[in-house]
Protein backbone atom coordinates (compact mmCIF):
# COMPACT_ATOMS: atom_id res chain seq x y z
CA UNK A 1 0.00 0.00 0.00
CA UNK A 2 1.62 3.53 -1.04
CA UNK A 3 -0.03 6.67 0.39
CA UNK A 4 0.88 9.75 -1.20
CA UNK A 5 0.15 13.62 0.72
CA UNK A 6 -0.26 17.01 -0.49
CA UNK A 7 -0.62 20.20 1.68
CA UNK A 8 -0.50 17.67 5.04
CA UNK A 9 0.84 19.64 7.70
CA UNK A 10 4.50 20.32 7.11
CA UNK A 11 4.64 17.96 4.09
CA UNK A 12 3.65 19.83 0.97
CA UNK A 13 4.49 16.57 -0.69
CA UNK A 14 5.08 13.37 0.34
CA UNK A 15 4.65 9.39 -0.74
CA UNK A 16 5.23 6.47 1.57
CA UNK A 17 5.11 2.54 1.59
CA UNK A 18 3.94 0.81 4.45
CA UNK A 19 6.63 -2.11 5.07
CA UNK A 20 6.56 -4.74 7.56
CA UNK A 21 8.32 -2.66 9.75
CA UNK A 22 7.88 1.03 8.48
CA UNK A 23 10.04 4.30 10.20
CA UNK A 24 10.07 7.94 9.83
CA UNK A 25 12.38 9.47 11.34
CA UNK A 26 13.64 13.09 11.21
CA UNK A 27 13.80 16.99 13.44
CA UNK A 28 10.80 18.56 15.12
CA UNK A 29 7.90 19.90 12.87
CA UNK A 30 8.74 18.06 9.81
CA UNK A 31 5.68 16.24 9.38
CA UNK A 32 6.17 12.78 10.97
CA UNK A 33 2.99 12.71 13.34
CA UNK A 34 0.98 14.07 10.66
CA UNK A 35 2.02 11.42 8.34
CA UNK A 36 1.11 8.81 11.35
CA UNK A 37 -2.01 10.26 12.86
CA UNK A 38 -3.52 10.90 8.70
CA UNK A 39 -2.79 6.80 8.32
CA UNK A 40 -4.47 5.89 11.46
CA UNK A 41 -7.10 7.72 11.01
CA UNK A 42 -7.72 6.21 7.38
CA UNK A 43 -7.28 2.38 8.20
CA UNK A 44 -9.67 3.10 11.19
CA UNK A 45 -12.46 4.67 8.70
CA UNK A 46 -11.74 3.18 5.73
CA UNK A 47 -14.89 1.26 5.44
CA UNK A 48 -16.98 4.13 6.20
CA UNK A 49 -15.64 6.15 3.20
CA UNK A 50 -15.60 3.68 0.82
CA UNK A 51 -18.77 3.53 -1.23
CA UNK A 52 -19.55 -0.11 -2.66
CA UNK A 53 -22.56 -0.36 -5.24
CA UNK A 54 -25.72 -2.21 -4.36
CA UNK A 55 -28.95 -1.95 -6.13
CA UNK A 56 -31.78 -1.13 -5.29
CA UNK A 57 -32.59 -4.10 -7.56
CA UNK A 58 -30.86 -6.93 -5.93
CA UNK A 59 -31.91 -6.48 -2.53
CA UNK A 60 -35.03 -6.76 -4.13
CA UNK A 61 -34.44 -9.83 -5.65
CA UNK A 62 -33.28 -11.04 -2.38
CA UNK A 63 -36.17 -10.69 -0.89
CA UNK A 64 -38.76 -11.98 -3.48
CA UNK A 65 -36.47 -15.00 -4.17
CA UNK A 66 -34.69 -15.86 -0.79
CA UNK A 67 -30.79 -15.18 -2.79
CA UNK A 68 -28.98 -12.89 -4.68
CA UNK A 69 -25.33 -13.87 -5.84
CA UNK A 70 -22.78 -11.11 -6.55
CA UNK A 71 -19.59 -11.39 -9.19
CA UNK A 72 -16.72 -10.39 -6.93
CA UNK A 73 -14.74 -9.34 -10.03
CA UNK A 74 -17.41 -7.12 -10.86
CA UNK A 75 -16.26 -5.22 -7.79
CA UNK A 76 -12.82 -5.63 -8.61
CA UNK A 77 -12.79 -3.82 -11.96
CA UNK A 78 -14.12 -1.07 -10.04
CA UNK A 79 -11.36 -0.64 -7.29
CA UNK A 80 -9.45 1.87 -8.16
CA UNK A 81 -12.28 3.77 -8.51
CA UNK A 82 -13.91 2.69 -5.04
CA UNK A 83 -10.71 3.72 -3.95
CA UNK A 84 -10.01 7.30 -5.22
CA UNK A 85 -13.53 8.34 -4.29
CA UNK A 86 -12.95 6.94 -0.59
CA UNK A 87 -9.16 8.68 -0.32
CA UNK A 88 -11.50 11.89 -1.58
CA UNK A 89 -13.80 11.57 1.09
CA UNK A 90 -11.47 10.56 3.61
CA UNK A 91 -9.82 13.85 3.10
CA UNK A 92 -13.07 15.76 3.59
CA UNK A 93 -12.64 14.23 7.33
CA UNK A 94 -9.15 15.10 7.87
CA UNK A 95 -10.36 18.06 9.93
CA UNK A 96 -12.42 15.70 12.22
CA UNK A 97 -9.64 13.14 12.54
CA UNK A 98 -7.20 16.04 13.24
CA UNK A 99 -9.80 17.86 15.74
CA UNK A 100 -8.43 20.80 14.05
CA UNK A 101 -9.99 23.35 11.69
CA UNK A 102 -11.36 23.02 8.51
CA UNK A 103 -9.65 25.52 6.85
CA UNK A 104 -5.79 24.15 7.75
CA UNK A 105 -7.01 21.07 5.02
CA UNK A 106 -8.83 23.43 2.36
CA UNK A 107 -6.08 22.21 0.17
CA UNK A 108 -4.97 19.00 1.59
CA UNK A 109 -5.42 15.53 -0.51
CA UNK A 110 -4.65 12.25 0.93
CA UNK A 111 -4.32 9.14 -1.55
CA UNK A 112 -4.03 5.45 -1.40
CA UNK A 113 -3.21 3.19 -4.41
CA UNK A 114 -2.93 -0.37 -4.01
CA UNK A 115 -1.44 -3.19 -6.17
CA UNK A 116 -5.14 -4.27 -7.57
CA UNK A 117 -3.39 -7.08 -9.63
CA UNK A 118 -2.31 -9.03 -6.34
CA UNK A 119 -6.08 -8.86 -4.79
CA UNK A 120 -6.59 -12.37 -4.21
CA UNK A 121 -10.49 -14.04 -3.76
CA UNK A 122 -9.05 -17.50 -2.81
CA UNK A 123 -10.13 -17.27 1.12
CA UNK A 124 -13.62 -18.24 2.34
CA UNK A 125 -15.97 -16.18 3.71
CA UNK A 126 -19.11 -16.85 6.26
CA UNK A 127 -21.45 -14.51 7.72
CA UNK A 128 -24.42 -14.65 9.87
CA UNK A 129 -26.51 -11.59 10.66
CA UNK A 130 -29.23 -12.32 13.35
CA UNK A 131 -31.62 -10.68 15.68
CA UNK A 132 -32.47 -11.44 19.27
CA UNK A 133 -34.63 -14.56 18.41
CA UNK A 134 -33.84 -15.17 15.12
CA UNK A 135 -31.11 -15.84 11.60
CA UNK A 136 -31.77 -13.07 9.25
CA UNK A 137 -29.88 -13.77 6.66
CA UNK A 138 -26.23 -15.17 5.50
CA UNK A 139 -23.28 -14.08 3.30
CA UNK A 140 -20.75 -16.84 2.04
CA UNK A 141 -18.45 -17.43 -0.07
CA UNK A 142 -16.74 -20.90 -0.86
CA UNK A 143 -13.11 -20.90 -1.42
CA UNK A 144 -11.76 -20.21 -4.92
CA UNK A 145 -15.16 -19.19 -5.77
CA UNK A 146 -15.77 -15.31 -6.92
CA UNK A 147 -19.21 -15.48 -6.16
CA UNK A 148 -20.77 -13.57 -3.03
CA UNK A 149 -24.05 -15.35 -1.87
CA UNK A 150 -26.68 -13.75 0.11
CA UNK A 151 -29.10 -15.88 1.90
CA UNK A 152 -32.68 -14.96 3.16
CA UNK A 153 -33.15 -17.53 6.39
CA UNK A 154 -36.32 -16.27 7.15
CA UNK A 155 -39.76 -15.46 5.28
CA UNK A 156 -40.19 -11.84 3.67
CA UNK A 157 -42.82 -11.20 5.18
CA UNK A 158 -40.63 -11.20 8.87
CA UNK A 159 -37.60 -9.08 7.22
CA UNK A 160 -38.06 -5.70 9.33
CA UNK A 161 -34.46 -4.45 8.46
CA UNK A 162 -34.71 -1.43 6.39
CA UNK A 163 -33.32 -1.83 2.91
CA UNK A 164 -30.45 0.27 3.93
CA UNK A 165 -29.29 -1.47 6.36
CA UNK A 166 -28.74 -4.90 4.51
CA UNK A 167 -27.36 -2.85 1.82
CA UNK A 168 -24.49 -1.67 4.53
CA UNK A 169 -24.22 -5.19 5.66
CA UNK A 170 -23.77 -6.65 2.45
CA UNK A 171 -21.00 -3.84 1.26
CA UNK A 172 -19.10 -4.06 4.30
CA UNK A 173 -18.60 -7.75 3.74
CA UNK A 174 -17.21 -6.87 0.19
CA UNK A 175 -14.95 -4.29 1.56
CA UNK A 176 -13.59 -7.12 3.80
CA UNK A 177 -13.25 -9.55 1.11
CA UNK A 178 -12.15 -7.54 -1.52
CA UNK A 179 -10.15 -4.85 0.52
CA UNK A 180 -9.25 -5.96 3.96
CA UNK A 181 -6.35 -7.61 2.74
CA UNK A 182 -4.74 -4.23 2.08
CA UNK A 183 -5.77 -2.57 5.25
CA UNK A 184 -4.19 -4.06 8.31
CA UNK A 185 -5.96 -3.25 12.09
CA UNK A 186 -4.47 -0.32 13.34
CA UNK A 187 -3.67 -0.39 16.89
CA UNK A 188 -1.79 3.14 18.01
CA UNK A 189 0.00 4.63 20.69
CA UNK A 190 0.32 7.92 20.49
CA UNK A 191 3.29 10.37 22.37
CA UNK A 192 0.53 11.45 24.65
CA UNK A 193 0.28 8.11 25.95
CA UNK A 194 2.06 8.77 29.29
CA UNK A 195 -0.45 11.18 30.32
CA UNK A 196 -3.80 9.41 29.37
CA UNK A 197 -2.24 6.17 31.82
CA UNK A 198 -2.69 8.29 34.37
CA UNK A 199 -5.39 10.41 34.29
CA UNK A 200 -7.62 7.67 32.47
CA UNK A 201 -9.97 7.62 34.62
CA UNK A 202 -10.78 11.68 34.53
CA UNK A 203 -10.19 11.80 30.83
CA UNK A 204 -13.99 10.92 30.09
CA UNK A 205 -13.86 13.54 27.25
CA UNK A 206 -17.96 13.49 26.25
CA UNK A 207 -18.65 13.83 30.29
CA UNK A 208 -15.96 16.50 30.63
CA UNK A 209 -17.13 18.21 27.52
CA UNK A 210 -20.89 17.83 28.75
CA UNK A 211 -20.57 19.11 32.41
CA UNK A 212 -19.18 22.38 30.25
CA UNK A 213 -21.65 22.99 28.21
CA UNK A 214 -24.43 22.52 30.52
CA UNK A 215 -22.44 25.18 32.93
CA UNK A 216 -22.38 27.32 30.08
CA UNK A 217 -25.92 26.68 28.23
CA UNK A 218 -29.16 28.11 27.95
CA UNK A 219 -31.58 26.56 30.84
CA UNK A 220 -33.99 26.01 28.56
CA UNK A 221 -32.16 23.34 26.28
CA UNK A 222 -32.55 19.74 25.75
CA UNK A 223 -29.75 17.58 27.71
CA UNK A 224 -30.66 14.80 25.02
CA UNK A 225 -29.25 17.22 22.48
CA UNK A 226 -26.05 18.43 24.30
CA UNK A 227 -25.90 14.18 25.15
CA UNK A 228 -25.73 13.57 21.59
CA UNK A 229 -23.67 15.60 20.01
CA UNK A 230 -20.30 15.00 18.51
CA UNK A 231 -17.10 16.66 19.80
CA UNK A 232 -13.86 16.71 17.81
CA UNK A 233 -11.44 18.30 20.81
CA UNK A 234 -9.24 15.65 20.19
CA UNK A 235 -7.30 14.07 17.28
CA UNK A 236 -8.73 10.60 16.58
CA UNK A 237 -5.49 8.67 17.62
CA UNK A 238 -5.63 10.78 21.13
CA UNK A 239 -9.32 9.63 21.33
CA UNK A 240 -8.51 6.38 20.85
CA UNK A 241 -5.78 5.74 22.89
CA UNK A 242 -7.55 7.48 26.16
CA UNK A 243 -10.79 4.82 25.45
CA UNK A 244 -8.44 2.16 25.43
CA UNK A 245 -6.88 2.75 28.65
CA UNK A 246 -10.18 3.49 29.98
CA UNK A 247 -11.53 0.10 28.98
CA UNK A 248 -8.78 -2.01 30.31
CA UNK A 249 -11.18 -3.57 33.14
CA UNK A 250 -13.17 -5.13 29.83
CA UNK A 251 -9.99 -5.73 27.50
CA UNK A 252 -8.00 -7.90 29.97
CA UNK A 253 -11.01 -10.77 29.55
CA UNK A 254 -9.36 -11.23 26.18
CA UNK A 255 -6.44 -13.07 25.09
CA UNK A 256 -4.27 -12.25 22.37
CA UNK A 257 -3.01 -14.43 19.48
CA UNK A 258 1.09 -13.61 21.36
CA UNK A 259 -0.35 -14.55 24.68
CA UNK A 260 -1.93 -17.80 23.42
CA UNK A 261 0.87 -18.88 20.67
CA UNK A 262 3.94 -16.78 21.92
CA UNK A 263 4.24 -16.00 25.43
CA UNK A 264 7.96 -15.91 25.49
CA UNK A 265 7.44 -12.57 23.75
CA UNK A 266 5.29 -11.43 26.56
CA UNK A 267 8.04 -12.68 28.95
CA UNK A 268 10.34 -10.47 27.16
CA UNK A 269 8.26 -7.33 27.43
CA UNK A 270 8.03 -8.11 30.80
CA UNK A 271 11.78 -8.26 31.29
CA UNK A 272 11.59 -4.77 29.77
CA UNK A 273 9.45 -2.92 32.05
CA UNK A 274 10.85 -4.92 35.30
CA UNK A 275 7.31 -6.47 36.13
CA UNK A 276 3.82 -6.48 35.16
CA UNK A 277 0.57 -4.51 34.88
CA UNK A 278 -2.90 -5.88 36.32
CA UNK A 279 -6.21 -4.34 37.05
CA UNK A 280 -8.57 -5.40 39.80
CA UNK A 281 -12.69 -6.45 39.92
CA UNK A 282 -12.73 -2.31 40.87
CA UNK A 283 -11.13 -1.09 37.46
CA UNK A 284 -8.08 -0.26 39.31
CA UNK A 285 -4.54 -0.11 37.79
CA UNK A 286 -1.39 -0.89 38.76
CA UNK A 287 1.93 -2.14 38.33
CA UNK A 288 3.87 -4.83 39.77
CA UNK A 289 7.85 -4.62 40.24
CA UNK A 290 9.42 -8.52 39.91
CA UNK A 291 10.20 -9.78 42.76
CA UNK A 292 8.45 -7.78 44.93
CA UNK A 293 5.66 -7.96 47.39
CA UNK A 294 3.99 -4.54 46.19
CA UNK A 295 1.79 -2.69 44.05
CA UNK A 296 2.18 0.73 41.78
CA UNK A 297 -0.41 3.25 41.29
CA UNK A 298 0.61 4.81 37.93
CA UNK A 299 1.22 7.95 39.61
CA UNK A 300 3.84 5.92 41.83
CA UNK A 301 5.34 4.14 38.81
CA UNK A 302 7.92 5.42 37.06
CA UNK A 303 7.69 7.65 33.61
CA UNK A 304 8.82 4.16 31.27
CA UNK A 305 6.30 2.20 33.01
CA UNK A 306 3.51 4.55 31.60
CA UNK A 307 5.15 4.53 28.28
CA UNK A 308 4.77 0.97 27.67
CA UNK A 309 1.57 0.70 29.09
CA UNK A 310 -0.74 0.63 26.13
CA UNK A 311 2.09 -1.58 24.69
CA UNK A 312 1.84 -3.68 27.36
CA UNK A 313 -1.87 -4.63 27.14
CA UNK A 314 -1.87 -4.71 23.27
CA UNK A 315 0.40 -7.44 23.15
CA UNK A 316 -1.34 -9.72 25.66
CA UNK A 317 -5.31 -8.91 25.06
CA UNK A 318 -5.52 -7.44 21.41
CA UNK A 319 -2.70 -8.64 19.17
CA UNK A 320 -3.71 -10.32 16.13
CA UNK A 321 -1.67 -11.12 12.77
CA UNK A 322 -1.79 -8.60 10.29
CA UNK A 323 -2.73 -5.93 12.46
CA UNK A 324 -0.43 -2.29 11.92
CA UNK A 325 0.90 -1.72 15.46
CA UNK A 326 1.64 2.13 15.27
CA UNK A 327 4.21 3.91 18.27
CA UNK A 328 4.78 7.75 18.18
CA UNK A 329 8.15 8.10 19.63
CA UNK A 330 8.60 4.46 21.27
CA UNK A 331 11.80 5.82 23.28
CA UNK A 332 9.59 8.35 24.87
CA UNK A 333 11.40 8.07 28.79
CA UNK A 334 13.40 4.97 28.15
CA UNK A 335 17.16 4.14 29.13
CA UNK A 336 19.28 3.27 26.37
CA UNK A 337 19.52 -0.25 26.78
CA UNK A 338 15.46 -0.92 27.21
CA UNK A 339 15.58 1.63 23.45
CA UNK A 340 17.84 -1.48 21.97
CA UNK A 341 15.44 -4.66 24.04
CA UNK A 342 11.72 -2.20 22.15
CA UNK A 343 13.84 -2.31 19.09
CA UNK A 344 14.21 -6.01 19.18
CA UNK A 345 10.96 -6.42 20.26
CA UNK A 346 9.76 -4.86 17.29
CA UNK A 347 11.33 -6.99 15.11
CA UNK A 348 9.90 -10.39 16.73
CA UNK A 349 6.69 -9.04 16.57
CA UNK A 350 7.47 -8.17 12.65
CA UNK A 351 8.57 -11.71 12.01
CA UNK A 352 5.42 -12.72 13.66
CA UNK A 353 2.82 -11.08 11.33
CA UNK A 354 2.05 -8.02 13.09
CA UNK A 355 3.05 -4.83 10.90
CA UNK A 356 5.00 -2.39 13.10
CA UNK A 357 4.90 1.44 11.97
CA UNK A 358 7.11 4.11 14.25
CA UNK A 359 8.31 7.44 14.30
CA UNK A 360 11.55 8.28 15.74
CA UNK A 361 14.49 10.22 17.10
CA UNK A 362 16.43 7.46 19.08
CA UNK A 363 19.55 6.51 16.96
CA UNK A 364 19.96 3.87 19.73
CA UNK A 365 16.70 2.15 18.08
CA UNK A 366 17.70 2.55 14.72
CA UNK A 367 21.41 1.70 15.69
CA UNK A 368 19.89 -1.88 17.29
CA UNK A 369 17.95 -2.33 14.34
CA UNK A 370 20.67 -2.02 11.70
CA UNK A 371 22.11 -5.00 14.24
CA UNK A 372 19.38 -6.58 13.94
CA UNK A 373 19.42 -6.75 10.02
CA UNK A 374 23.54 -7.42 9.40
CA UNK A 375 23.44 -10.16 12.11
CA UNK A 376 20.63 -11.77 9.37
CA UNK A 377 22.93 -13.55 7.58
CA UNK A 378 24.59 -17.98 7.41
CA UNK A 379 27.67 -16.70 8.06
CA UNK A 380 29.98 -18.45 10.97
CA UNK A 381 31.23 -15.44 12.60
CA UNK A 382 27.81 -13.62 12.73
CA UNK A 383 25.95 -16.63 14.20
CA UNK A 384 29.08 -16.54 16.81
CA UNK A 385 28.07 -12.65 17.15
CA UNK A 386 24.21 -13.61 17.88
CA UNK A 387 25.21 -16.40 20.08
CA UNK A 388 27.57 -14.11 22.38
CA UNK A 389 25.37 -11.39 22.70
CA UNK A 390 22.26 -12.87 23.32
CA UNK A 391 20.56 -12.64 19.86
CA UNK A 392 17.67 -14.78 18.66
CA UNK A 393 17.00 -16.09 15.74
CA UNK A 394 13.41 -14.70 15.96
CA UNK A 395 14.78 -11.04 16.59
CA UNK A 396 17.05 -10.79 13.11
CA UNK A 397 14.99 -9.58 10.43
CA UNK A 398 15.53 -9.05 6.86
CA UNK A 399 16.32 -5.63 5.23
CA UNK A 400 13.69 -5.69 2.81
CA UNK A 401 10.97 -5.83 5.41
CA UNK A 402 11.86 -2.38 6.25
CA UNK A 403 11.31 0.74 4.84
CA UNK A 404 12.88 4.14 6.25
CA UNK A 405 11.80 7.83 5.83
CA UNK A 406 13.24 10.95 6.44
CA UNK A 407 11.06 13.84 7.16
CA UNK A 408 13.06 16.53 5.82
CA UNK A 409 13.26 19.54 3.71
CA UNK A 410 14.62 18.79 -0.02
CA UNK A 411 14.23 19.41 -3.11
CA UNK A 412 11.78 17.67 -5.39
CA UNK A 413 9.43 17.91 -8.35
CA UNK A 414 6.16 18.87 -7.57
CA UNK A 415 3.00 17.61 -9.37
CA UNK A 416 2.96 19.82 -12.32
CA UNK A 417 6.05 22.14 -12.27
CA UNK A 418 9.32 20.95 -14.01
CA UNK A 419 11.88 22.78 -12.12
CA UNK A 420 12.61 21.48 -8.25
CA UNK A 421 11.33 22.99 -5.10
CA UNK A 422 13.01 22.62 -1.71
CA UNK A 423 9.98 21.58 0.67
CA UNK A 424 9.31 19.11 3.59
CA UNK A 425 8.96 15.85 2.20
CA UNK A 426 9.65 12.26 3.27
CA UNK A 427 12.79 10.93 1.33
CA UNK A 428 13.48 7.16 1.21
CA UNK A 429 16.47 5.99 3.35
CA UNK A 430 18.56 3.70 1.85
CA UNK A 431 18.71 0.29 3.38
CA UNK A 432 21.59 -1.67 3.01
CA UNK A 433 21.48 -5.73 3.79
CA UNK A 434 24.76 -6.08 4.87
CA UNK A 435 25.27 -2.38 6.70
CA UNK A 436 21.62 -1.76 7.90
CA UNK A 437 19.67 1.75 7.67
CA UNK A 438 21.84 4.85 6.45
CA UNK A 439 19.63 7.30 8.69
CA UNK A 440 21.28 11.15 8.32
CA UNK A 441 18.98 12.80 10.04
CA UNK A 442 21.15 11.26 13.14
CA UNK A 443 24.02 10.71 11.80
CA UNK A 444 24.46 14.50 10.82
CA UNK A 445 23.85 15.60 14.34
CA UNK A 446 26.38 12.76 15.97
CA UNK A 447 29.01 13.86 13.67
CA UNK A 448 28.96 17.23 14.25
CA UNK A 449 28.84 16.58 18.58
CA UNK A 450 31.92 14.18 17.66
CA UNK A 451 33.56 16.71 15.97
CA UNK A 452 33.60 19.66 18.40
CA UNK A 453 34.67 16.96 20.84
CA UNK A 454 37.43 16.45 19.20
CA UNK A 455 38.42 19.61 18.52
CA UNK A 456 38.12 20.45 22.38
CA UNK A 457 40.11 17.69 23.12
CA UNK A 458 42.95 17.82 20.76
CA UNK A 459 42.39 21.60 19.79
CA UNK A 460 45.69 22.45 21.15
CA UNK A 461 48.49 19.81 19.44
Amino acid sequence: MKVKVKNLGALKQAEFILGDLTIICGGNNTGKTYATYALFGFLSTWRRMFSLPISREQIEQLLANGVVRLELQEYVQQSEKIVAQGCQAYTQQLSKIFAAQAEKFKTTNFQVSLDIQNISLLDRFELTMGAVNAELFSITKSEESTELVITLLLEKDKVTIPSDVIKRIIADALEDIIFGQFFPRPFIASAERTGAAIFRKELNFPRNRLLEEMGQADKNIDPMELLLKDYDDYALPIKTNVEFTRQLETIVKKSSFVAQHHPDVLADFADIIGGEYTVNRNDELYYVPQGKRLKLTMDESSSAVRSLLDMGFYLRHEAQSGDLLMVDEPELNLHPENQRRVARLFARLVNLGIKVFITTHSDYIIKELNTLIMLNHDKPHLQQIAKEEGYQTEELISAEKIKVYIAEEASIKLEGRTRRTKCHTLTPADIDPELGIEARSFDTTIETMNRIQEAIVWGEE
